[in-house]
């Protein structure tokens, strides 16, 4: 199943938080989108690896991915090296993206600058011909993303592009919230987080809203690139 998007996370909510919105207007669009999820958060305050399973997988259907994967790194432990390279080469062989989405670069949880090299690494190194990589017992033919992007996370990076979400805000919360165990919920008795309380969702929307003025929306996702987006003409961006 070739895939127009893959979009990566450190873990089960990443994606749905940083660029929700982005990936049901693709797929309102018509585009193929997949998650993949590299661990299964299990050092997280909140939740069992079980339960943030069915969560993610609820949060994909609300988004419209057609694919949801998760490849089991350990939370917090993971390491740039072969064998984690090896697999995440694998997923892009599998799926054929033009375009792979990745944590950011740099932010507050250590595991996402480290996810992000890593998939901006893997998806480089997919184009290896020498590099091999098996689906079924099957060689895996190379393939390499045209284009690698980074989502914005907690830290506010400068985005090199802005994605209008505002049509599909509240379906990016939806999502958000089907990852119930993770977020503010009266009748929970677990420890309370960053994320968890009533007042996160009011710091969240100022941030999707103040991502959004900055090109005259409502609400918007940012996003950053190595290399500057190319465009046809320069009114495309009127």
């Amino acid at each position: 199943m070739k895939l127009d998007v893959l979009v990566f996370g450190a873990h089960p909510d990443d994606v749905e938080m940083s660029c929700g919105g982005t990936i049901a207007k693709m797929v309102k669009a018509g585009k193929k989108v997949g998650i993949i999820d590299l661990t299964q958060g299990e050092m997280g305050t909140r939740g069992t690896p079980e339960l943030r399973k069915e969560e993610g997988q609820a949060a994909a259907k609300i988004l419209g991915a057609i694919v949801r994967e998760n490849l089991g790194f350990r939370d917090c432990f993971f390491t740039e090296d072969e064998a984690h390279i090896a697999a995440i080469v694998q997923i892009i062989r599998k799926y054929q993206p033009d375009i792979v989405i990745a944590n950011a670069y740099q932010d507050r949880h250590p595991d996402h600058g480290r996810a992000s090299r890593l998939v901006r690494n893997a998806s480089h190194m997919s184009g290896f011909i020498k590099l091999q990589t098996y689906e079924n017992e099957v060689l895996q033919a190379r393939w390499r993303p045209k284009r690698v992007f980074f989502y914005i996370q907690d830290m506010d990076l400068k985005p090199d592009f802005i994605v209008d979400i505002t049509p599909f805000f509240k379906q990016k919360i939806a999502s958000i919230r089907a990852h119930k165990s993770q977020f503010f919920d009266p009748e929970s008795n677990e420890p309370e987080t960053y994320i968890s309380t009533p007042e996160f969702w009011d710091s969240f929307e100022y941030r999707t809203q103040a991502m959004g003025h900055i090109v005259g929306v409502r609400y918007a996702e940012g996003f950053c690139s190595e290399v500057p987006p190319k465009i046809n003409l320069i009114t495309d961006l009127v």
